[in-house]
């Protein structure tokens, strides 16, 4: 019998325990689900009205808390082998440092809080999974992920099956509730505040993606499990059908319902109830973004996706497929931004191999390889602002945007990368560079230096250098081509961009 394995979700409307045994099922790991408990908490009304966790929702966290370390006993689980994730509300507390430190000293569990691009992750290896169960694809598709909760809207862009955009936007039921409560308004307030967001979001979706040719639509989230228990069709045992005529009608009805009628009719306590509508009418104005006459809701969570990225990623066939939608989201943001991607591409190509070659001296591992890719393609992004600097500027778009598969830290490398790509300034004369981890400045300085060659063996941008050799002498390091062309510019620029090389890895540049 495999060990049972847990996860703790502290969201903005309550705190949820999921407890599940790992089983294999056809040489995949599968989990079987144990146990759940879902206990009710005031976290995003705290932090979406005072910016701070009170003291009395600290202490109603805190006794969840405990009582969980006891059902968790029962399955033999200790707190430390315990995964306990934070979402929204406390990413945005004020006080989240000390409400994050008192439950460690308190209960002895380590919270996580994780940004809003790594839930996208895990929701797309929680749907990807329970899809999988019920057969639907998506491989081909053209689709939209969406969750809203109670402190944000989670949502992916899928053209053809790739990834090709991510966001995590600042709305959430509990905060829409909270601002119209305070305004003293009443749900058509709510309603048109949503539908006001929705049609200022619209301009920047179909610009990453043809709206009116979605073709699928999968929603997430307790409320939509609600609806699909009454007027959806099961699929499978996790999945389910939702014609969106049925649906609208739906919440038309509900819209009429008290806060009392809703608990006692769908069975959810006084927090989900007050929030009810409000997310509703978010779903359906999303929906009529697209033409799509039905959609998909999957049983699954951030929790379950959370023990997908703790056990399957290390198979490699799902590692290389989860590598690639992320590579697939940093292609989408190069396209957004008008990038060449032939040299892009050319630059990606060209960095691998150099690190591949390098691979004994480096001692990463394959995740920091994906970074290098990343960087690879992104690397002259700026260049939608300003041809000058546009490596500073590079490194500004990274840092604000959203990158389906890396967090906060990952991005920050990727965008410091970027910025040593070109230039007179070594990285150890940057202030920030200098702030970072030792660990996390030798990654930066080995990849910066790998990415500044691969951009000089095309200085053209016409991909003169190809089918090219690396080997190596005591002192250098040789690229051998088998093509014709001059390339006495390509070797201009390594003279120029080869010094942080030389003075990382102590390999002299040699092209022949």
């Amino acid at each position: 019998m495999n060990t049972p394995q847990a996860v703790i979700e502290i969201g903005s409307t309550g705190i949820r325990l999921l407890v599940a045994e790992p089983v294999e099922v056809q040489s995949q790991k599968k989990f079987n689900i144990l146990d759940r408990s879902d206990q009710p908490v005031n976290l995003g009304r705290d932090v979406f009205t005072t910016r701070s966790i009170s003291r009395e929702t600290l202490l109603i966290c805190l006794h969840i808390l405990e009582r969980y370390a006891e059902q968790l006993a029962a399955w033999g689980i200790s707190r430390e082998e315990t995964i306990v994730i934070a979402t929204s509300a406390v990413r945005e507390a004020e006080n989240r440092d000390p409400f994050v430190d008192r439950i460690k000293v308190k209960t002895g569990f380590i919270v996580h809080v994780i940004d809003g691009i790594e839930e996208n992750r895990l929701m797309y290896l929680a749907v990807s999974e329970c899809i999988k169960e019920g057969s639907v694809a998506i491989r081909q598709n053209d689709s939209i992920f969406l969750d809203i909760s109670g402190g944000a809207t989670e949502m992916m862009l899928m053209e053809k099956g790739r990834i090709i955009g991510a966001h995590s936007m600042r709305l959430g039921t509990v905060i829409i509730e909270q601002m119209i409560h305070s305004m003293m308004g009443n749900l058509d307030d709510a309603r048109r505040f949503i539908s006001e967001f929705i049609r200022n979001t619209k301009n920047t979706l179909n610009a990453e993606i043809n709206l009116d040719k979605i073709q699928q639509f999968i929603v997430l989230g307790n409320d939509m499990k609600i609806v699909s228990l009454f007027v959806g069709k099961p699929i499978s045992p996790f999945l389910w059908e939702v014609e969106r005529g049925a649906f609208e009608n739906f919440v038309d009805e509900v819209q009429h319902y008290t806060p009392e009628e809703c608990i006692a009719k769908f069975k959810m306590n006084y927090n989900e109830a007050q929030t009810f509508q409000i997310s509703l009418v978010a779903y359906k104005l999303f929906i009529q973004l697209t033409n799509v006459t039905k959609f998909i809701v999957p049983d699954t969570s951030i929790r379950e996706g959370i023990l997908l990225s703790r056990n399957q990623l290390s198979n490699p066939e799902i590692q290389n497929d989860f590598t690639q939608q992320i590579l697939a989201g940093a292609k989408a943001i190069l396209k957004k931004y008008q990038g060449d991607e032939s040299h892009a591409e050319y630059v990606r190509k060209t960095s691998l191999q150099i690190y591949d070659a390098l691979q004994k001296e480096l001692g990463f591992d394959s995740h920091v390889r994906v970074l290098l890719e990343i960087s690879a393609i992104l690397h002259d992004v700026g260049m939608f602002i300003r041809a000058e600097d546009h490596n500073i500027h590079g490194k500004y778009i990274v840092n604000n945007s959203e990158i389906f598969g890396l967090n906060r830290d990952d991005k920050s490398i990727v965008a410091q990368i970027i910025s040593f790509h070109r230039g007179s300034k070594m990285p150890q004369e940057d202030e920030e560079f200098r702030l970072l981890s030792r660990s996390r400045r030798m990654t930066v300085l080995k990849l910066s230096a790998i990415l500044r060659v691969a951009d000089a063996l095309d200085r053209t941008h016409k991909q003169h250098l190809y089918n090219f050799n690396i080997s190596f002498a005591k002192d250098s390091i040789t690229f051998r081509t088998k093509g014709h062309n001059n390339l006495s510019l390509e070797k201009l620029a390594v003279s120029e961009k080869g010094d942080l090389f030389e003075n990382i890895f102590g390999y002299k540049i040699v092209l022949v």
